[in-house]
């Protein structure tokens, strides 16, 4: 959904990277009006800006001409973003100062803000810092909090300012709705690996971008997120604080079991689990001419963590994948059944696998909804609302099938005679 944003930009070294978020975010197909503070001028220039947003960018001495300028900007934007967002800056919104354009217009906004922290890791330690970091918290405003990093004065620490594609990326969750807070979601993704021995293994093509599609929208929905992941070509997503590195569909399993003992509410099995493994690894390489056959690999089955998730007495609610190469629709259907799973996402191998785009069929009790060719992050999207449609449908059901407990007797009350 294309939104009004405007971006503040104050004075500090991470300035520059404002111009990248501009480009992000026009890429996603928002509308950006930059306002930059004096300082800020002193790293990059309004005509870049410009250049960049395609609007007029606002200034302290530069703006609507009635001296309403922090008033009409905020009332046209969907979300105010500051970032960089310099201590300094931080301090005054946090005391609600308005003694320039940027905290004028953090004070006469009606629409959310967010700010993105830059500065040194001392600075960003400083008590007052934190406390005032608090109180943004404290009267809502969303705070992105700074990376662990190399800063330009030459330290290391806490306080640099998130990257331009990070900050893309989460913007859109604190306008999005939010039907899965206070859920809990385990995702698995990427390729499993069995080895055969230190050099050799088995595995697919499998990049993982679905299963990070997927980890972003319910991110965006909610969900506290917990992601179980082996080997991945694509980034995994950001803001996701519980993520799990295997590399075996045994790892996977036993991670994936030790997750949902401590509750989940869904489960989506996304990860191109290998479902054999060599029987026997080879502790040194297996060499071509030290025997005088080519070796006979035995596999063995690994287990089936969707299946043994779904097969649980109080299991999560549970998305499965059919990745096939043919009889797709037959052969999800077979598999949804095998494995007891309510939602199952069907796509062929030869459209999904490696690409950056999918083609699915949601097959459910309901119904078998075949969605044209899409990015994956827009199918992501589509199966994460089926879920939650079938999730409410699961719990209303199981509201209306719980007992009710029956109506105390109540006792008359014996009248006194006169």
């Amino acid at each position: 959904m294309s939104k009004h944003i405007l971006l503040a930009v104050t004075g500090g070294i991470a300035a520059y990277k404002a111009c990248e978020i501009v480009r992000l975010l026009k890429k996603q197909g928002h509308t950006v009006t930059v306002a930059m503070s004096e300082a800020a001028c002193n790293f990059i220039t309004p005509q870049t800006m410009q250049a960049l947003s395609g609007n007029p960018v606002l200034t302290q001495n530069g703006g609507a001409g009635n001296g309403m300028t922090h008033i009409q900007a905020t009332r046209a934007a969907d979300i105010m973003l500051i970032a960089p967002a310099s201590a300094n800056t931080i301090a005054k919104i946090a005391h609600g100062f308005a003694d320039n354009l940027i905290t004028e217009m953090a004070a006469a906004r009606k629409c959310p803000l967010a700010i993105a922290p830059a500065m040194n890791v001392e600075m960003w330690n400083n008590p007052a810092n934190l406390r005032n970091i608090q109180q943004l918290q404290r009267d809502g405003i969303h705070i992105l909090f700074p990376a662990v990093g190399e800063q330009a004065c030459g330290e290391t620490g806490i306080g640099r300012m998130r990257e331009a594609e990070e900050i893309a990326e989460l913007l859109p969750d604190f306008w999005s709705p939010k039907p899965l807070y206070g859920k809990k979601v385990l995702l698995t993704m990427g390729a499993c690996y069995e080895a055969i021995d230190p050099v050799r293994g088995i595995t697919n093509r499998s990049s993982g971008q679905m299963g990070a599609a997927l980890a972003r929208a319910c991110r965006m929905a909610g969900a506290e997120v917990y992601i179980v992941h082996a080997h991945m070509q694509a980034a995994l997503p950001v803001g996701i604080r519980h993520i799990h590195a295997v590399e075996s569909a045994k790892e996977m399993y036993d991670a994936v079991m030790q997750h949902v003992e401590t509750g989940m509410d869904a489960f989506i099995s996304v990860a191109a689990v290998a479902d054999y493994r060599a029987a026997q690894v080879s502790r040194q390489k297996l060499k071509k001419g030290q025997c005088s056959a080519a070796p006979v690999i035995k596999l063995t089955e690994n287990p089936d963590i969707l299946r043994s998730v779904a097969m649980l007495p109080n299991a999560p609610f549970c998305v499965g994948f059919a990745a096939e190469s043919e009889n797709v629709l037959a052969n999800a259907r077979t598999k949804r059944q095998k494995k007891h799973v309510p939602l199952m996402v069907a796509n062929d191998v030869a459209v999904a696998m490696g690409q950056s785009s999918n083609q699915i069929i949601l097959l459910d009790d309901e119904q078998e909804r075949a969605l044209p060719q899409m990015s994956k992050e827009q199918a992501a999207k589509y199966i994460v609302v089926r879920m939650i449609t079938l999730m409410r449908a699961r719990a209303a059901k199981a509201a209306a099938a719980k007992p009710k407990a029956p109506n105390e007797t109540v006792k008359p009350v014996e009248k006194k005679q006169p």
